[in-house]
Formats: structure tokens, C-alpha cells, sequence
């Protein structure tokens, strides 16, 4: 067998312009490095799996590089970035900081920093997860990190930014690096799709990058599973089966319902959704972005909020015209009360069923409410 290389690291970017999602931070840096105002210590905040460690390899590479391009783009043909591209660069010294996080190992780096680089211009030292350092390590790392020599560039990477000491981060240029929009994933789990010959539907993708929550490397991984499983056709079908994910039709054959106050309809329907294994407080929090997702479309202004595919749109769209704009905001109200009382109800299926109940009944008490007054 050949050997497989996950999605995650074969489709690693290399280059800036290929980071997905994260343009007002590598713009910054090729700024920074055409200028030649290449700062000495950067810290790289923000959630797992959005860009952090590649964009710290490709800023090394980058500063390296002795034939740049005019948009500040490493050209991969000279010596520098041949080396880096194979993994043989002495460039670059990664340092995990979650299992080499004691004085020993900063005092082991701090020794390597006055060593002068054979090959380019810089060396750069990428310090991952740092905020599992100790204090102790913190405060051995400090004067090094202030007073670096010429040739030495940090970038340190983490997760939790709360917990870097003050002192380090006045000492480093911050970068806060955002969660990855859903279509950003989307579309680049496509030209992966398209790459590897893989035959896909647009929804099934959708699906994938709303279940990665921002992170497109959970993102490649789920997508690496589903093709596994479907055998190279992602269906919109087989990807919700197999993630687990509650199929959009429940909850647009529910809002249906609930609107004419067919109060059976709604019960059998969410009774079918727990026979097939879905947890209850799951589908509430579902039932409420749907609902949520319906009321952003009630605006041309609000309808760029909805992180969905075109044909989904096109549903929410026709849905929430018959949808007032008091009924989403009470059945948005009950459905976050049931969210909020959910755990601590003894009959937690009753608990969901109220609400349903409730919703159901919200039009039907307005018309009754309009009949009163008429009378």
C-alpha cells in the first residue's frame, strides 16, 4: 500500500497567499518583510487547527528566502527554501512547549540562539503551545526574548493566551488569528475534493465545515473519515448519517408545523428524531439555530450571517417569508429557557416536548388574541 498522508498535512499551505481565512494576518507579515521591519518576537494566539504553526514555518521560510518575490512570496527554487521544503533546513528549531516545558529545556534554547545560522540570514525559533511553560521557564526565557541577537526571530504559538505571563507578551508583537468561516472551509474541502478526484455534493461540505466549528484541521480530518467511509462519493446523506448530524429537513418539516399549530405532527416528528438516536438537547440547540437562521433572513442586511450552501439559502429564504418576525423572537425566547432548564430537569424529554408545545400554540394564541379584541 502507499503510504497515505492525511488531508491536514499534504494540503499544508506554503506559501502566505494559501492560508485560508487568516488575510489581515499574513498581509501584515509580507508587509513586514518586504519592509525589511521584521519585528524580533511574535506571539500567535487563537483556537486549535486555524493556521497558527504554518504560518510561523511560512514566515521562516519566507525571511530566508534570497530571491523573493515582489508580493513578498518565497520563490521554493533557491537553496534556502529547497532545504526548508524537504525538512533538512537548520533554519528553523521547533520546541514543543507542552512536553518540553521545564528551565532545562528554555536554558538548552538559549543556549542554541548565539550559534550564528551556516545557511540565510535568520534563525527561527517556533515555540508551540507556550502557555505550558512554567513559571520558572517564563521568567528564563525573558532576557533572551528581550535581547535577542540579530539573527534570532521567536514566534511563539498558543491556544490560550490568558496564560502567557505580561511580561512576555509586552515583549512580542500579538497576532490573533480568527476561527475559519464556514464557506472559507467549505470551498477549500472542495479543491481538495477536486484534487483527489473525489466526487462530492456542495451540502455534504457545508456539512463538514459547520461540524469543524472554525478549525480546518478537524475539518480535513472529518473530511479524510467521510471519504473513507463513502468511498470517494460524499453524499449529503451518507455525511449526516455517518457524522450524526440531525438532517435540515426535521427542522424545516417542524417549523411547518408549529406555524399551523399542528401540535401532533410536531410531537410524532421529534419522537422520530429520538428513535434514531439523537440526544434531546442537541436537536433544542439545533431547532434554535434554525430558527435563528430564519430570522437573520427576514433582512437583506442580516442574510450574510447565514453560514449555509445556496440551495439551503433558498429554503431559509422561502421559510422565514412565512415566518413573522414575533413568532421567531417567542419561539427563540422558549427555546433558550428549555436550553437553560434542560440538565437540571428530571423529564428531560418532557422538558423539550413543553416547548415544542408552546411554540405550536404561539400563532394560534395571536389569532385568538385578534379574534378577542374583533369581538
Amino acid at each position: 500500500m502507499d503510504n497515505f498522508i492525511v488531508s491536514a498535512r499534504k494540503y499544508r499551505p506554503q506559501h502566505f497567499n494559501t492560508v485560508v481565512g487568516q488575510s489581515h494576518i499574513t498581509n501584515t507579515l509580507k508587509q513586514a518583510i518586504r519592509n525589511g521591519k521584521i519585528a524580533q518576537a511574535y506571539l500567535f494566539c487563537g483556537p486549535r487547527g486555524v493556521g497558527k504553526t504554518t504560518c510561523a514555518r511560512i514566515f521562516a521560510k519566507t525571511i530566508n528566502c534570497t530571491n523573493l518575490s515582489d508580493q513578498g512570496e518565497a520563490c521554493d527554487q533557491c537553496e534556502s527554501c529547497l532545504s526548508f521544503n524537504t525538512g533538512a533546513s537548520l533554519n528553523v528549531y521547533e520546541l514543543d512547549a507542552a512536553s518540553n516545558n521545564s528551565v532545562e529545556d528554555i536554558r538548552n534554547l538559549v543556549d542554541q540562539v548565539r550559534f550564528a545560522p551556516q545557511l540565510g540570514e535568520y534563525k527561527v525559533y517556533i515555540i508551540d503551545e507556550v502557555h505550558m511553560l512554567s513559571t520558572a521557564a517564563f521568567n528564563a526565557f525573558l532576557k533572551t526574548l528581550e535581547e535577542p541577537p540579530k539573527h534570532a526571530k521567536f514566534i511563539l504559538a498558543t491556544t490560550e493566551k490568558h496564560k502567557i505571563i505580561p511580561t512576555i507578551l509586552s515583549r512580542c508583537q500579538v497576532f490573533n488569528f480568527n476561527r475559519i468561516k464556514a464557506e472559507d472551509i467549505s470551498n477549500h474541502l472542495e479543491y481538495i475534493a477536486e484534487t483527489e478526484h473525489v466526487k462530492y455534493e456542495e451540502e455534504a461540505m457545508h456539512v463538514i465545515a459547520q461540524k469543524a466549528d472554525g478549525g480546518l484541521r478537524d475539518a480535513c480530518s472529518i473530511f479524510d473519515q467521510m471519504v473513507a467511509f463513502t468511498g470517494n462519493n460524499l453524499t449529503y446523506k451518507l455525511v449526516v448519517e455517518n457524522l450524526h448530524v440531525l438532517d435540515h429537513d426535521y427542522y424545516f418539516k417542524l417549523t411547518e408545523a408549529a406555524l399551523t399549530g399542528n401540535l401532533p405532527e410536531v410531537l410524532v416528528t421529534f419522537a422520530d428524531i429520538l428513535n434514531k438516536g439523537f440526544d434531546g438537547h442537541n436537536f433544542i440547540i439545533g431547532f434554535g439555530e434554525h430558527l435563528r437562521n430564519l430570522l437573520v433572513c427576514k433582512d437583506q442586511y442580516t442574510v450574510q450571517l447565514l453560514e449555509v450552501s445556496e440551495n439551503l439559502k433558498q429554503r431559509f429564504a422561502e421559510q422565514s417569508q412565512k415566518c413573522s418576525m414575533p413568532f421567531l423572537l417567542k419561539a427563540l425566547a422558549v427555546i433558550n429557557k428549555c436550553d437553560v432548564n434542560y440538565k437540571a430537569a428530571k423529564n428531560q424529554r418532557l422538558q423539550v416536548e413543553m416547548a415544542l408545545m408552546q411554540i405550536s400554540y404561539l400563532n394560534t394564541a395571536s389569532a385568538d388574541a385578534e379574534k378577542k379584541k374583533m369581538s
